[in-house]
């Protein structure tokens, strides 16, 4: 099923110092639009302005569920919008739709 390591970070400021770092082993970044510091859009935008993260899939899983919000977040790059609360069944399709691995069937 999934399997790996899990970085983690409590902002955007952070998550993007934790990329500079290890972005050559990040296949997948789950970002949330809320975020102290550096808002989630933002931090998607600096994302796929830089040449050395555009290629990484982003997923929002965020509580914003306005229409508006998801729209432009996938204009700018996010490749799924999982809005919160989801089930463990659900974020497992949406990772690995967003990995290219098609979708998961729970057993």
């Amino acid at each position: 099923m999934l399997d790996g390591e899990l970085l983690e970070a409590s902002d955007g400021i952070e998550a993007l110092d934790l990329l500079e770092e290890e972005y050559k082993r990040v296949d997948l970044i789950l970002l949330d639009w809320n975020m102290p510091r550096l808002d989630g859009m933002e931090v998607l935008k600096r994302l796929k302005a830089d040449r050395r993260f555009r290629s990484i899939p982003v997923m929002m899983v965020t509580t914003e569920s306005e229409r508006e919000n998801i729209v432009r977040a996938i204009q700018h790059g996010a490749v799924h919008y999982l809005v919160k609360p989801f089930t463990i069944e659900e974020l497992i399709k949406r990772i690995m739709e967003s990995l290219g691995k098609g979708g998961y069937e729970h057993d």
